[in-house]
């Protein structure tokens, strides 16, 4: 085996990061160092995701061409009656601002990110996989400490966490979250993890470990039947390439709403010259704020009722309909999320980026898992003709976008986000940060960040509050100024490797995050 003397990885936490660079500085490859990271984000991370969730990779072997494979959460083959359900909604304080979720069993679509670490690791890895899930083992059995992130997450996310007898033993101490510096444990999970690395994914969508989530489903209120689990598979898509400036992007593709949309906001962009200078422009920003407004009316115009249609791309990007949208952008111009990410590069030119979530989770834990499945069918954003009126045996369309961009065919950066219906917009702008800007890796990640959604502008601190004051949107929209940076707007995390070979890391601060690199 070749051991690398180059490498890095760039992910939500110290203990995540430090999973993969264990492997990378043992010999593994980048699959192997961001599988292993990847399950150590079902420990650390556990309360935006699990291994009752789903995701997707996009990567680059030796260089090569972009590989995607989504292994995101699937919708159930039947559907129960509504009034048989268990779904009903909780609020989410993010501090500056709340959001409505819902959880129960009903709102829980069959999980694909174990059958997806096992795909990854079957066509790419290199280390047997009973060696990557050890640093998550050793790390569930002996806990995990609250840090600020952590902590924060457990906090907002109390109502779901305290739904169940396992949620409120792991994190709560006397009906309350657990301190900053305390530990939690998830010692069944480190079983589970030692039994399945030997057995295989079948244990888990074949054997007992279904029957029993049936089971469940059927006495609770869910959805979820033997079928789902037996019949779950991983997807290779051909990804979505395009244009931008002198580079293409490579992103995730229809059904999956994300990468479409990243590739229209784009499209959008590629319009209109910016300079390194105009970074927080009036124009910068006015002209920003309206092709995130326009990105999410073509969502609704017409990915929603097509995201299965084969041309739904060139719908999408049809040239009179992005005249049109221009048009009105030149009018505006001229005045006056929760999930996980991961990405690694090595020497030998391995990209991988890979997106994981479970939604909030709805509450319900798998037995003797330490397992909490995901909410998918109970977020809004994902269930846009409205709850219960989802498509059965469909792959979920999902906003996670694991991207990677290239210049002249030649791949120089891999990246992605959590952050719910946030993941578009900050993936778009870490990459303009980058490619319009000149910003260095960690600038264009942690540059302060605006969303446009539901007719009001949400502004991070660190823009010149005289031009956000000056701006003139559309529809006279609301302003919402943040006190302080937040995981609400995504949570970047990229490896960059130049034309020279030097590599580098960015985590994103908003999430804490952590980098590992050596060369």
């Amino acid at each position: 085996m070749l051991r690398a003397t180059k490498g890095a990885i760039s992910g939500g936490d110290e203990l995540t990061v430090e999973a993969g660079h264990e492997i990378l500085m043992s010999g593994g490859n980048a699959f192997d160092a961001a599988i292993s990271a990847t399950l150590m984000t079902f420990v650390a991370s556990s309360t935006i995701t699990s291994m009752g969730g789903g995701g997707f990779m996009m990567a680059s072997h030796n260089g090569g061409k972009p590989v995607l494979l989504d292994f995101f959460t699937h919708t159930p083959f039947y559907k129960i009656p509504k009034d048989q359900s268990e779904f009903y909604p909780v609020i989410v304080d993010f501090g500056d601002k709340t959001q409505e979720f819902h959880v129960g069993m009903a709102t829980a679509a069959t999980p694909g990110n174990l059958a997806g670490l096992f795909e990854i690791h079957k066509r790419f890895g290199s280390v047997p996989f009973s060696e990557l899930v050890q640093p998550a083992c050793e790390a569930a059995k002996n806990g995990v400490r609250l840090h600020n992130q952590t902590k924060y997450q457990a906090d907002i996310l109390k109502p779901i966490l305290s739904i169940s007898e396992n949620g409120k033993k792991i994190y709560t101490k006397n009906g309350k979250i657990k301190q900053l510096g305390e530990i939690y444990i998830l010692p069944q999970f480190s079983d589970f993890l030692e039994y399945v690395s030997k057995a295989g994914p079948d244990e888990f969508y074949k054997g007992e470990i279904a029957r029993k989530i049936v089971s469940d489903s059927r006495e609770i209120g869910g959805n979820l039947t033997y079928k789902d689990f037996k019949e779950y598979h991983v997807i290779e898509r051909k990804p979505l390439t395009f244009p931008y400036r002198d580079y293409s992007i490579v992103t995730n593709a229809p059904p999956n709403a994300g990468g479409p949309l990243i590739a229209f906001t784009f499209s959008l962009l590629n319009q209109y010259p910016l300079k390194k200078d105009q970074w927080g422009s009036g124009f910068h920003l006015n002209l920003l704020a309206e092709a995130i407004e326009f990105t999410t009316f073509a969502r609704k115009d017409i990915f929603v009722q097509n995201r299965y249609h084969p041309q739904v791309m060139e719908m999408l990007l049809d040239k009179e309909y992005l005249n049109s949208i221009n048009a009105e952008i030149q009018k505006g111009i001229y005045k006056s999320g929760n999930t996980t990410h991961v990405s690694v590069v090595d020497e030998y030119d391995n990209f991988v980026s890979i997106t994981t979530s479970h939604g909030e989770g709805c509450g319900y834990y798998i037995p003797d898992t330490d397992i909490m499945l995901n909410n998918m069918l109970g977020e809004e954003d994902l269930c846009p003709e409205g709850f219960f009126n989802w498509p059965e045996n469909r792959r979920i369309s999902s906003m996670m976008s694991p991207t990677l961009f290239l210049k002249e065919d030649r791949p120089i950066a891999a990246l992605g986000s959590g952050g719910s219906n946030r993941i578009r917009s900050a993936i778009v702008q870490a990459i303009s940060n980058y490619i319009d800007f000149g910003k260095s890796a960690d600038e264009s990640v942690n540059a302060p960040r605006i969303h446009w959604e539901n007719n009001h502008l949400d502004v991070e601190p660190g823009y010149d509050l005289n031009i956000i004051d000056r701006l003139e949107l559309p529809g006279n929209a609301e302003k919402i100024y943040w006190t302080a940076q937040n995981m609400y707007f995504g949570g970047v995390h990229a490896v960059f490797k130049d034309k020279n070979g030097h590599i580098e890391a960015a985590g994103d601060r908003r999430r804490v995050g952590a980098t590992r690199s050596f060369q």
